[in-house]
């Protein structure tokens, strides 16, 4: 696909139908896994690591696959414990992204944090870290939802 400017986009760019979207919570040592989106939507954030669901993978499978693809670190993915549905619009009002993301809970197994694939950067970050970032809207949401139900140390 070539927009009118000549800008190539991206296949995930104006869809005709949602697309799904999953991502994983790793928690190691009190720090959770995040990575600074290289790619649009919210490029240059820092967001829960994950990616698009492809045909036939399971939740887990696909969060497995992802997180090691854009971090390097190898993880068990758990049950769903947030979702949400992403939409962005272009200056027309035309649905540019739409998602709808869900993300599991995981067990860190081993792998040093680097980032790949869409991710510019990868790392394990501390809750007082995470005060001086920039990162997404929904990834503060969903830390805040585990706190308050799940996780003492995020």
């Amino acid at each position: 696909m070539v927009r009118s400017e000549g800008r190539k986009m991206s296949r995930r760019e104006y869809p005709d139908r949602p697309i799904c979207g999953v991502g994983a919570v790793v928690i190691k040592e009190g720090k959770v896994l995040l990575v600074k989106r290289g790619i649009d939507p919210n490029k240059g954030l820092w967001a829960i690591p994950g990616g698009s669901l492809k045909l036939g993978e399971s939740l887990q499978e696909g969060a497995e696959r992802e997180i090691l693809e854009e971090t390097g670190v190898t993880i068990k993915a758990g049950a769903p414990v947030y979702s949400f549905d992403f939409f962005e619009k272009d200056s027309e009002g035309r649905i540019r992204f739409h998602y709808v993301i869900v993300d599991v809970i995981a067990d860190y197994v081993c792998g040093e944090a680097k980032g790949a694939d869409d991710a510019l950067e990868a790392r394990w970050v501390s809750p007082a870290e995470l005060r001086h970032m920039h990162v997404s809207r929904n990834t503060l949401r969903i830390l805040d939802f585990l706190k308050s139900h799940f996780l003492e140390e995020v």
